[in-house]
């Protein structure tokens, strides 16, 4: 179990799916997955989970239930995932990806709750128990984000042009504390279920931004911890399609520092 820099920046493989197993002590894990039209990813990212760490498929038994949230998907998304084993809860499609997460984190049984995104072509069997492991053997940690390279246009760097363009500068501006957070807009997330149900979740795109502050506001940055979950791959967004996301983000980070629970 390697600690990188920050005191609680994990490296690779940090955690195996025994180490998560041994401290799990009788706790529940849910992994939320919520998506809106993934149809062509959505089954293999529920395999990632199900077959290595479900009991009931010769897995770990580290989760003990994995909820898709589709999101008024108009192709197959719903019906892939039921397929590959998840438990589908289905909404209309009105709320975008925060009020996705929060009708997950309502339905979830689990006292832990890991956030995954469905678009993700390589999803691998170590997020569980990398992102688990630190909730279950630090009392201190209330929130931990998964960290990664992404590839872009044949680079092994360049993805994710809102983090380092919006979100990585808002933090340096306006909450330098966080500026270790490598991944502040990872859709790889896992928090105490009580946790989150009492800091809540912002709308659309700015959830994960608003998660991380608010977290830090409440338990103060110290209790963020991130761990390395290897090279992340999935589509890049049209430039166009960014300018939503970027809004989103910069609302609630300005909402958390103008008048919000950081001002």
């Amino acid at each position: 179990m390697g600690v990188l820099g920050h005191e609680r920046t994990y490296g690779l493989d940090a955690f195996s799916a025994n180490d998560a197993l041994e401290a799990k002590d009788g706790r529940r894990i849910s992994v939320v997955i919520p998506a809106r039209n993934e149809q062509t990813t959505i089954a293999a990212v529920v395999h990632a989970v199900r077959h290595p760490h479900v009991a009931e498929v010769g897995g770990s038994g580290l989760v003990d239930e994995i909820l898709v949230v589709d999101d008024g998907s108009s192709d197959g998304t719903g019906e892939e995932a039921k397929a590959a084993g998840a438990t589908i809860h289905r909404l209309d499609g009105s709320g975008g990806k925060g009020q996705a997460m929060a009708a997950g984190l309502r339905a979830a049984s689990g006292d832990l709750v890991v956030f995954l995104d469905g678009d993700v072509e390589n999803t691998h069997d170590r997020y569980i128990p990398s992102l688990v492991g630190p909730l279950l053997s630090d009392p201190g940690v209330a929130l931990v984000k998964g960290y990664y390279d992404r590839p872009l246009g044949g680079s092994v760097t360049g993805g994710g042009r809102v983090t380092e363009l919006v979100a990585r500068p808002l933090l340096q501006l306006l909450h330098p504390e966080l500026v270790f957070v490598r991944q502040p807009l990872a859709g790889e997330t896992a928090g105490w279920r009580s946790t989150l149900l009492e800091v809540g979740f912002a709308d659309d795109y700015g959830v994960e931004m608003g998660l991380l502050l608010d977290i830090a506001q409440r338990y103060g940055a110290a209790a963020i911890a991130q761990v390395d979950l290897g090279v992340r791959i999935h589509r890049n967004r049209p430039i166009d399609e960014l300018s939503p996301m970027a809004r989103d983000v910069l609302e609630a980070a300005l909402a958390r520092t103008a008048g919000g629970p950081l001002s």
